[in-house]
């Protein structure tokens, strides 16, 4: 069967129905500013805007953010707009999801001559958004407004444009991706080039994309070392059994599509599958050439494995317009008994991840985190010069559930062993500095005043935050039912 034409425009009607979808997939998915590495983003998107925040620790962002202009983008749509940064981001949220979306639904139209084939691809992935991706600690979209999301968006709609030959197009929207997202761009490039191959034989091999700046480049360390030792998620070796069938099993059911696709007459199914099990298989081999040699280390905290987000976001669109023809048809009781519990299971997952946390963290809306709470006492109340101390794993507290303190209370703050140890993986020359202030907050559940104290001579810590009832002799003017905030005299 033959796919709808590519000249088709999409209508009014056609972008509501995907407008709807995109709200069913945030509602489902969450949304969580400040949480996980939007520690970073959000953190240097209002250092852009107010430079006079982060004045004692802005490299644990500025470094590695010279590679992208998100921060920038999406500062410069803030003074463009004058909407609220708040407001801003949860909009640029909307759009990256939408147009995530948008990209799926025009591959399905390419793929799938049935309409009921082309909607159920994209329904899957919508719900399927927070999955996570094997091994890789990352899922299809993130909870946040990440450049991943921004660059995915325009990966797919690069995809579209190479299927329909417009090389032109394709080129600008992945300069865009990479100028957005570096890592993830090169992915992108790679599959459009074997999309967009036209000989029988197919590529062997393609050379590798650099970003032009030196910190990629720096030397390791011990201290380094210990930095991208909190990343786990780099060394191969230690991969489970099933994130290992996370990597080959979807590659083998690529083939089992192909053949279907095959077998069924649709041609540009049969060429994107194929293409796509191609690309899966030299990323496979590229990432394991990488990451598992000791002398190319320096490289793995480039995560080459994360290749793995863009063959899962397609292997589900294929799998979704497979179901839709195969399975559901124009059945509604069939639609429901598959979606409606799928839609029920990943939330319900969801809420599981951030159980302390609104599910969807509005702007407006009175956070009911303890930590959210304190955290905006200090965005409020204290000055932009101040310097806090936590504990380096305060992300990990119960009822914390991974929100960024920079990105959140606006203020500087020593280093933090669960974020600041993967940015200083990335970048070598912070790894000295990340590892001397973790090691100054080791055992924080037993620091007393000397200790905080030693603190302030050593780093200018001028102020704490302590779970609670935190360490007598302190001066606290802000406490609630879980967390504290002390000055340090």
């Amino acid at each position: 069967m033959a796919a709808q034409p590519f000249a088709e425009k999409s209508g009014l009607r056609h972008l509501a129905i995907l407008f709807v979808i995109t709200l069913l997939a945030m509602l489902v998915l969450g949304y969580h500013p400040g949480l996980e590495d939007d520690a970073f983003y959000l953190a240097a998107i209002k250092r852009d805007l107010n430079p006079a925040l982060f004045p004692h620790d802005a490299d644990f962002f500025r470094l590695q953010f010279q590679a992208t202009i998100f921060d920038k983008l999406i500062a410069a749509s803030v003074r463009l707009t004058h909407i609220p940064l708040a407001w801003c981001v949860l909009l640029w949220q909307i759009a990256s999801i939408y147009f995530i979306l948008w990209g799926c639904w025009q591959i399905a139209r390419r793929s799938f001559a049935e309409a009921y084939a082309q909607w159920a691809s994209v329904t899957l992935v919508a719900l399927l958004l927070a999955i996570p991706v094997a091994g890789t600690e990352i899922s299809l979209a993130d909870q946040y407004l990440h450049p991943r999301n921004l660059a995915t968006a325009a990966i797919l709609c690069a995809i579209v444009a190479t299927l329909d030959r417009r090389f032109v197009l394709a080129g600008v929207l992945l300069a865009f991706a990479f100028a957005v997202h570096a890592i993830m761009a090169s992915f992108a490039i790679s599959f459009c080039i074997f999309l967009g191959w036209q000989r029988r034989s197919e590529p062997a091999s393609y050379a590798a994309f650099l970003t032009p700046f030196s910190w990629l480049f720096a030397r390791t360390s011990d201290a380094w070392r210990a930095a991208a030792a909190t990343r786990p998620f780099n060394h191969l070796t230690g991969w489970a059994w099933y994130e290992w069938l996370g990597v080959f099993a979807p590659l083998v059911l690529l083939w089992v599509f192909r053949w279907i696709s095959g077998r069924s007459g649709a041609t540009t199914l049969k060429h994107f599958t194929t293409r796509l099990f191609y690309f899966g298989v030299f990323q496979t081999a590229v990432g394991l050439a990488i990451m598992l040699p000791p002398s190319l280390e320096r490289l793995r905290p480039f995560e080459p494995m994360r290749y793995l987000q863009l063959v899962y976001l397609l292997f589900f669109l294929v799998a979704g317009g497979l179901l839709g023809r195969y399975v559901l048809g124009r059945h509604v009781y069939r639609w429901l008994l598959v979606f409606v519990p799928l839609a029920g299971g990943m939330f319900y997952a969801q809420r599981q991840l951030y159980p302390a946390s609104e599910h969807l963290e509005l702007p407006g809306r009175a956070p009911h985190n303890d930590w959210i709470e304190a955290f905006a006492w200090i965005r409020q109340n204290t000055p932009n010069d101040s310097l806090f101390a936590l504990d380096a794993h305060y992300m990990e507290a119960p009822g914390e559930d991974y929100h960024g303190f920079r990105a959140l209370a606006e203020r500087s703050a020593l280093a933090d062993y669960t974020k600041d140890g993967g940015m200083a993986a990335r970048v070598p020359s912070l790894a000295p500095r990340w590892l001397r202030e973790v090691q100054a907050t080791e055992n924080w559940r037993n620091f007393q005043l000397v200790d905080f104290a030693r603190l302030k001579q050593a780093f200018g810590v001028n102020w704490v935050v302590l779970a609670n009832p935190g360490v007598n002799g302190l001066s606290c003017p802000y406490k609630n039912a879980s967390v504290m905030v002390c000055r340090v005299e």
